[in-house]
This record gives structure tokens, C-alpha cells and sequence, in this order.
């Protein structure tokens, strides 16, 4: 039986014979007022969390060619990025917990604390591979409060415009990714990896600790983190399945465009500007579904997000000789990468409603954590089994790209399924 909305609105949540039933939300949501401070405070701790992803290929690619590097393989330093990245996801559940024992306020000021002190470890740890495991595993411990509580927030919040509060939540993630992207390859130019990573620690905690102290919490703080029943929701489990899927997929792009942009002939100032044109897209592409989710449907634009992020892959991608397609990849791709961080939660959030959506959303994220971590060492590993880092072409790289593009695929038909279970009418607003 297909899943149907109450009152044929796309912001309630879903119910049906099918899937558990949720207790009345106790949470009473609106729309605007000091709100918008708080996603101010969120844009600001996601324009941080996703300015080291957002740079980290530039920084990996800089590491390598210092002498004491040469010896460690890129697969390596990509799992260093992947560590960082999968604990920022792989803690969410944690982070719930915490916040509800401490307040939200107390566990962004901790987040962008550890993030700082990440920094500062890598900058006196460049040469040392060990010491930049510990920088990832700080920044993963800071990354995961502070992304917590920007995907939790909101919720408490806003309701008919969740979608577009989440964009402008996201937008920072997009624009830290892309304005990183650029002062970092800058940085290193002028004064080193090491007074680069320290300069990003100063600037992060000018702006993340008093914005930080702005969040204020709508509601009461929850403590309760894990909702097991919510498995017996046909709709939620393909969602928490095709997030789990796709996630292996969704930071190849970043940790290695510029490393294929170099092997096409493409000089590091380049390969710097296809990496802020990706990082800019994905800014674009944060806000614009945040918009679209509240027009069109939150799970109808993630559909459309995961399908995109597939066919960009398989088709364009797979055959980027040029700087023109490879741009072409970046804008595309890079679009639909943002766009997965909005619509995926948006899409939970108003399935499950504000009193569930929280543990959903944590548990959905946390799921995230096995792809983050083990997606981009694959993704490495079939890279350095076919020489593509010492090559002068994209062939190479096809077997890590299909692989990329299959996980994205299997993720869309996951979506599709979920969507279709919510009810069979495509052009519905779902």
C-alpha cells in the first residue's frame, strides 16, 4: 500500500498501515524570528566543517609533493581526508545525546573548538602522517557536533519553510568549500601548508565561537538519539539505505578533481579553479534545492538529486579529456553534490515530522559514516591499481569513476523505490 501525506501537504509527516506510528509532535514550529539567527550561527558552522573537505584535495595534492611524503602512497592521504570525514557523520548519533544533556549552544562552541585545535595540530604535523591522522580525528569530533546540530536546528524552527531555512544552513558549507578552495591553494603558495592550516585555525575560531554563543534552542533538549521503530517505515529504511549507498560516491569528486585535472595537462592554478568552480556549484546548488524542496517536494528534488549525481559521473566524467567537459562535470556534479546535503534531510525531516525527524536524521547520518570512511580509499585504491595518478589521460580513471557513478546509481533506484512507496504519482508534491 502507498504511503500517503495527511491533508495532501508535503510537510507533514507520513503516515500509512505500513509504518509505525509516531507519537503527535510536541514541538510546535514556525517560521522566521530569532530563527534566523540561528541559521545565521549554522551557516557559519557549516562554512567551517566544509571548508577542510572542500580543501582537502588541494591540501593532499600539496602534501604529496613534499619530500617527506614521497613515500606515501595517495590512497593514504586520502584515507587521512576519509577519517575525518566519516566521524563527522559517524558520531551524529552521539552528538544528539550530548546535546540534549548540555544544549546546542555548549555543543557548537565544543565543535568549533576541536576544529580549531585540528588545525593547529596539522600545522605542526605536515610531514608526519600520524599527526595528520590525529588532525582528522579532531576535526571529525568538532565537524560532528557542529554538523549536528545545523541538521537538527533548523527543525525546531521552521516548517513551511524548512527546506529553504536548511539551503541557507548548507549555502555556508558550499560557500566555506568554495572560498577555501581558492585562499587555500593561495595560502600554500605564499606561506606553506603549515602556517595555512594555522591561519584557518585563527580565522575559524574568530567566527565560530561568538556565533556559536548566538544558537538558541527553540524547544527543550532531547536526549533520546536512537528510534529503532523507525525501521518499520517502508520510507524511511530505502531513505536511510540509499544515503547509506550513496555517500560512497559523493566526496570522490572533491578528493580527486584535481588530481585528474593534472593528469589531463591541466597546471595546479587550474586545477584550483575547477575545484572553486565545483565548490561554487555546490554553493548553488545548497540553496536553489533548499527553494525547490519547499516548491516541489523535498524527496521529489533528492530523486532528482541522486539521478543527476549518477549521470554526470557515467557520462561526463568518464570522458573529461578536456578542461571544457572537465568544468562541465565540475558545475553539473557539483550541483547535485550540494544539493544531496538539503533534500536528504529535508526529505527525513518532514517524512517523520519535528519530534521524530531528530533521531531520524542521526541515525540516517550516522549510516553515512561507513561510505565516508571507506568510499574515498576505494575510490584511491582502484586509482593507484591502474597508475592513473602517473597518467597523462581520464582512462585511467574510469574504473574508480564507474565505480563512483555505479554506487550513485543504486542510490537513485533506492530513492525511487521510497518515493514511490510514499505514493506512485511522480508528479506530486512529496
Amino acid at each position: 500500500m502507498a504511503d500517503r501525506t495527511n491533508n495532501n501537504e508535503e510537510s507533514r509527516p507520513i503516515s500509512g498501515r505500513s509504518e509505525p506510528e509516531q507519537a503527535p509532535d510536541s514541538v510546535t514550529t514556525g517560521d522566521g524570528g530569532y530563527g534566523w539567527v540561528v541559521v545565521f550561527s549554522c551557516f557559519i558552522q557549516t562554512f567551517w566543517v566544509n571548508a577542510w573537505t572542500g580543501s582537502w584535495g588541494i591540501i593532499q595534492a600539496a602534501l604529496l609533493l613534499q619530500s617527506g611524503m614521497h613515500n606515501v602512497p595517495a590512497s593514504t592521504l586520502s584515507f587521512v581526508g576519509s577519517l575525518g570525514l566519516s566521524l563527522t557523520v559517524a558520531l551524529g548519533l552521539a552528538c544528539v545525546w550530548l546535546s540534549g544533556v548540555i544544549g546546542a549552544r555548549w555543543s557548537a562552541l565544543i565543535g568549533i573548538l576541536l576544529f580549531g585545535a585540528s588545525t593547529i595540530v596539522g600545522s605542526f604535523t605536515v610531514s608526519n602522517i600520524a599527526g595528520l591522522f590525529m588532525s582528522a580525528a579532531l576535526y571529525g569530533l568538532g565537524g560532528s557536533l557542529m554538523f549536528t546540530m545545523s541538521n537538527n536546528l533548523p527543525l525546531q524552527w521552521f516548517s513551511d519553510r524548512l527546506g529553504t531555512a536548511n539551503g541557507l544552513v548548507k549555502l555556508g558549507g558550499g560557500v566555506g568549500a568554495t572560498v577555501m578552495a581558492i585562499a587555500v591553494q593561495q595560502l600554500i603558495d605564499k606561506v606553506g601548508i603549515a602556517w595555512t592550516f594555522r591561519i584557518i585555525a585563527f580565522a575559524s575560531l574568530a567566527s565560530g565561537i561568538p556565533t556559536a554563543l548566538l544558537i538558541r534552542e527553540k524547544a527543550p533538549p532531547s536526549s533520546s538519539s536512537i528510534n529503532v521503530s523507525l525501521f518499520r517505515n517502508p520510507s524511511f529504511l530505502f531513505l536511510f539505505i540509499a544515503g547509506f549507498i550513496g555517500i560512497f560516491a559523493l566526496y570522490i569528486p572533491s578528493f580527486f578533481l584535481p588530481t585528474v585535472a593534472t593528469s589531463i595537462g591541466l597546471s595546479s592554478t587550474t586545477a584550483s579553479g575547477v575545484m572553486a568552480c565545483y565548490n561554487a556549484c555546490m554553493a548553488i546548488g545548497r540553496l536553489a534545492s533548499g527553494i525547490a524542496c519547499d516548491k516541489l517536494g523535498s524527496t521529489n528534488m533528492l530523486l532528482l538529486t541522486m539521478a543527476l549525481n549518477a549521470v554526470t559521473m557515467l557520462a561526463i566524467w568518464s570522458t573529461a579529456s578536456t578542461l571544457a567537459v572537465l568544468m562541465l562535470f565540475a558545475a553539473l556534479n557539483g550541483i547535485a553534490n550540494g544539493a544531496f546535503f538539503v533534500t536528504m534531510p529535508t526529505a527525513i525531516g518532514r517524512l517523520l515530522g519535528p519530534n521524530a525527524a531528530p533521531a531520524g536524521i542521526g541515525m540516517a547520518i550516522t549510516g553515512w559514516s561507513v561510505g565516508d570512511l571507506l568510499g574515498n580509499p576505494i575510490a584511491g585504491f582502484l586509482i593507484a591499481a591502474t597508475h592513473a595518478d602517473r597518467a597523462t589521460s581520464i582512462v585511467p580513471y574510469r574504473s574508480a569513476i564507474f565505480y563512483a557513478g555505479g554506487t550513485a546509481a543504486i542510490s537513485t533506484a533506492l530513492v525511487l523505490v521510497a518515493r514511490l512507496r510514499m505514493d506512485t504519482k511522480l508528479i506530486k508534491k512529496i
